[in-house]
């Protein structure tokens, strides 16, 4: 391990303070000349804590012209004159939203402190589109240059609202007032940049900005945000090293600990895989690896959206096929949660078919799969079983210790505890939940699941044993059926060479239990 450890910006958000503090940064300031000189209006969608604010922050000085902060990096040997423009930077982040009330003051604080920083004032009685718009011109006409505008977190009122549709609606429509005086205020402006998670449907907040340019899936700003491959390899190798040393591997080990968990996104039909950066950032700065993504929290109304629209939960795997007209805009009254999946970083793309013009999506690392199907089981669960008592790695012991009986008496006891629906849906309630207990026992074991040529329902493997599960929802089909299912369908065929033990488990699921009714169990073939 190196004796001294560099500054990482765990948590820093203002490139000023980054560049003062001698942070490790990876430098984006290329993106930065680039957007700066081909083009004025545009937006940028990425997951949350993926370095959007890092980035408008930096832009903030680009455009304020301080030189010194950028020397050293890419930008300094494009950039000829640097000319400071009066700047407004408006952060949807600021304050507490609860209503449409809220709102308005929140606006109303952002142009209070861009008015503290340009030293122009508007009267602070006029609605906060009105006012917004006359500190754009006022700003222009007084300083002789066109301003800069830069919007954070554009969609984090509508994000905090997406369960309450009246109140949403209301805020949708106040959004849309406030920044499309940007338009007719054209003339001012120098350059404009919106940074988001989800960009809504364009009839509801962007209808009036036509001419906003949307570079979140433009294959050159791919890696704008986040960390790629080889920036990872090239400005973090001694933190990758003292990781190693710290978790006892190879340097390979752990870049491939690290690719597992945090690489895998992509933001372009053709892209550098991206890892996570604050994930990234945090497994260096206190070296171990964690879910540092999740522990920051994950909407709700996600899993809820999944849940209530009875989407089938396999297919986010690596079947979840949409439209590329569809997967940047989404409507708060859509039932399909597909584009606010991948907007949010749950989901990233997999495959493109030109053909089809059609994007196939996927989980891209572990942190995201299993911290979200840990999400989803405590929604289709109570609260109180979550965890504890039925927690996945309490099956894996059972298993781990050949303990077959109890880890099906376990089984029986997660089911019994399974909400069931009045719409007649329990069926397939049960088999959600049976595919997310088992995916997340896949962390520790492998696992294998159905598919179109006719796999077992599971396939468990231990040091030491191969476990085959089949289960029968159907009426009146005994856990024989389901043992005599693995034998003819010759699922433990595969195994036999492998020297291990090989158990074979058939359940039997009942209507009047609304759960497992009984099982049977059987070693060798």
């Amino acid at each position: 391990m190196y004796e001294k450890r560099r500054n990482l910006p765990v948590g820093i958000q203002d490139f000023k303070d980054l560049r003062t503090r001698n942070c490790v940064y990876v430098d984006k300031t290329a993106y930065v000349y680039q957007l700066a000189n081909f083009g004025k209006p545009y937006f940028l969608g990425r997951p949350r804590r993926f370095g959007k604010s890092l980035f408008l922050s930096t832009l903030k000085a680009y455009f304020q012209g301080k030189q010194a902060l950028f020397e050293g990096l890419a930008v300094a040997g494009l950039e000829k004159d640097w000319i400071e423009y009066p700047v407004l930077h408006i952060d949807m982040a600021r304050g507490m939203l609860t209503d449409a009330d809220s709102l308005i003051a929140i606006l109303h604080h952002n142009l209070d402190i861009a008015e503290e920083e340009t030293g122009i004032t508007v009267e602070k009685d006029r609605n906060p589109g009105v006012r917004f718009d006359t500190l754009i011109r006022r700003t222009c006409e007084r300083t002789g240059r066109q301003v800069v505008v830069l919007v954070d977190e554009y969609d984090k009122p509508l994000l905090d609202t997406m369960d309450h549709l009246g109140t949403n609606d209301a805020i949708r429509h106040a959004l849309k007032g406030f920044y499309g005086v940007l338009k007719s205020a054209d003339a001012c402006l120098r350059f404009v940049f919106f940074t988001g998670v989800t960009k809504f449907s364009k009839v509801s907040i962007f209808s009036d900005l036509n001419q906003l340019q949307d570079i979140s899936m433009t294959r050159q700003f791919a890696g704008i945000c986040g960390i790629s491959e080889s920036e990872l390899l090239r400005d973090f190798r001694p933190e990758l090293q003292a990781l190693a040393g710290e978790c006892g591997q190879t340097c390979e080990e752990t870049f491939a600990e690290m690719k597992k968990r945090y690489d895998g996104y992509h933001f372009a039909r053709e892209s550098e895989d991206i890892y996570n950066p604050f994930s990234v950032l945090n497994t260096f700065s206190k070296l171990e690896f964690g879910d540092y993504w999740f522990e920051t929290g994950t909407p709700t109304f996600l899993v809820r959206m999944l849940k209530n629209a009875d989407f089938d939960i396999p297919r986010l795997e690596n079947e979840v096929k949409i439209p590329a007209r569809s997967i940047m805009d989404y409507r708060i009254d859509s039932r399909n949660p597909v584009p606010v999946l991948y907007q949010s970083g749950y989901l990233t793309i997999k495959d493109y078919d030109g053909l089809l013009n059609e994007y196939t999506l996927g989980f891209p690392n572990e942190e995201v799969k299993y911290g979200f199907f840990n999400e989803l089981l405590a929604v289709y669960m109570p609260d109180k079983n979550a965890g504890g008592e039925f927690y996945a790695g309490h099956f894996i012991r059972d298993l781990w210790a050949h303990d077959t009986e109890g880890f099906m008496t376990r089984l029986k006891a997660f089911f019994a505890d399974i909400p069931y629906d009045l719409d007649n849906r329990g069926e397939k309630q049960y088999q959600t939940v049976f595919y997310l207990l088992f995916k997340l026992m896949g962390q520790f074991v492998r696992t294998e699941y159905r598919t179109a040529s006719g796999r077992a329902d599971a396939v468990v493997k231990t040091a030491d044993t191969v476990y085959v599960f089949e289960f029968k929802l159907e009426k009146n089909a005994p856990a024989e059926k389901a043992l005599e299912q693995i034998d003819t369908k010759g699922y433990l065929i595969p195994f036999t060479a492998s020297g291990k033990q090989l158990v074979k488990v058939g359940v039997e699921f009942g209507d009047k239990e609304r759960g497992i009714r009984r099982w049977v169990i059987q070693s060798g073939l």
